[in-house]
């Protein structure tokens, strides 16, 4: 806070006072402007990927707009019919320039305003609001699912990219610790231990080492691009890196309870069920379009020196058309979304029993690699490398204890991927991520 001595004296160079003014304006508008324009993040877990995608989605945000969409059709359907205005100036002798005088257009001439309007019978408009309500439920439950779609989507493709940088660490790891090998190697036949051949066939080996790591580096550029496109290619630097790894976390849950729960949260079977209501409203508008309006219209005539006031009525009378057709359409309509909606629920039931099989047996192959076999692979390969380096083993001997260890490696984590991927899947079909 400043004292009443440096007020004082900034009063007396108001160059200051205004230089700082601008100062801490250009400060604030600065800080204003670096918040709008937040570097993207350059390193996402999976629930940041996720809300990256809901938020900058392109094919996601085109769907959404199907909502405002619908709340415009609601508008429409509220609309009331416009009054009609009619006007209309009867035998005038334009042909005749001498008679236009006040004398003939106030006695011969005739003058007609009038102003008509048409009631609608049935309920109409009631009828239609409600129709495009419905409608505005099942497009917002359309949406919705869409959105689960997309969360489905982010998630299976983000795991893939866990996948290939396991696979690209595992690809490194074992280049790395063959080099080493045909380091040794070389040693072993410059001092007459091994033969050319196996000398040669080692650096083989390594050539295919080297591929298998180009390889795994294309998969994961190939990951991070087909994540990104699902994010938003504005959301996410392009250099851009994920964070977490591939685990395998046990489901303590029951099938009957995961079905139960995407009966009440799937958004496409509640789509399905609000679509029976929007039948069911088109079927009630079909019927109030039955009914014919009422026209009224109310003139004033001036004729002859006489003005004069007229009311009419008007309405058709409905002997051919009382709009049948479109009623027995969409009574058999209704019919159609109660089978559609049958269909979903069978189908929701389908899926998650289906998901849950299928967490199920990948959970069984993880556990039978954690069991056991990881460890034997890795042993394996550890006495074969050992007895090799020593000369008690051969290089064929070697070579495919490596091979079944890269394998077994390779294995073990596709195994993961398959089993995360099928909890994705089943939190899918289930219509929630929480399935706790």
């Amino acid at each position: 806070m400043m004292n009443h001595n440096s007020m004082r004296s900034t009063a007396k160079h108001p160059g200051v006072l205004s230089a700082a003014i601008f100062l801490l304006g250009w400060t604030a508008g600065s800080v204003a402007a670096s918040a709008q324009q937040a570097p993207p993040l350059s390193r996402v877990d999976l629930d940041q990927a996720i809300q990256l995608a809901l938020a900058h989605n392109h094919a996601l945000k085109a769907a959404q707009t199907l909502v405002p969409q619908s709340q415009a059709e609601e508008i429409t359907a509220a609309i009331r019919p416009n009054p009609v205005f009619t006007y209309d100036d009867l035998y005038v002798p334009i042909f005749s320039p001498s008679q236009l005088n006040s004398t003939t257009l106030d006695n011969i001439t005739e003058f007609d305003l009038g102003v008509s309007y048409t009631f609608e019978r049935g309920h109409k408009r009631q009828a239609r609001m409600q129709a495009a309500r419905d409608q505005t439920a099942q497009t917002r439950s359309q949406v919705n699912d869409t959105e689960r779609g997309l969360r489905s989507n982010v998630a299976q493709q983000f795991i893939g990219v866990l996948l290939a940088k396991a696979n690209l660490q595992l690809a490194n790891a074992d280049l790395a610790s063959f080099q080493q090998t045909v380091h040794l190697s070389q040693e072993r036949f410059r001092a007459g231990a091994i033969g050319e051949g196996d000398l040669l066939k080692i650096k083989l080996q390594l050539l295919q080492f080297q591929m298998d790591v180009s390889s795994a580096r294309l998969a994961l550029v190939q990951a991070l691009a087909s994540l990104r496109q699902l994010l938003g290619f504005e959301s996410v630097p392009i250099d851009y890196d994920v964070t977490g790894e591939l685990a395998y976390t046990p489901l303590g849950l029951n099938q009957e309870d995961l079905q139960l729960r995407a009966l009440k949260l799937r958004p496409d079977l509640l789509a399905a069920q609000q679509g029976v209501t929007a039948a069911q409203s088109q079927f009630q508008l079909a019927k109030a379009n039955g009914k014919r309006n009422l026209t009224t219209t109310l003139d004033y005539t001036h004729v002859s020196a006489l003005n004069s006031a007229s009311f009419t009525m008007n309405i058709e009378i409905p002997i051919f058309d009382r709009n049948q057709g479109e009623i027995a359409r969409t009574h058999y309509a209704v019919s159609q979304a109660q089978e559609t909606s049958s269909a979903a629920s069978e189908t929701v039931m389908t899926d998650v029993a289906n998901a849950y099989q299928g967490v199920e047996t990948s959970a069984r192959v993880v556990e039978l690699y954690t069991s056991g076999y990881l460890k034997q692979a890795e042993d394996s390969r550890d006495i074969s490398e050992y007895a090799y380096k020593r000369g008690a083993a051969s290089l064929l001997d070697f070579l495919d204890a490596e091979r079944s260890y890269r394998a077994t490696q390779l294995a073990y984590r596709q195994a993961l991927a398959n089993y995360m991927l099928a909890t994705e899947t089943l939190r899918q079909a289930v219509g929630t991520r929480n399935l706790s």
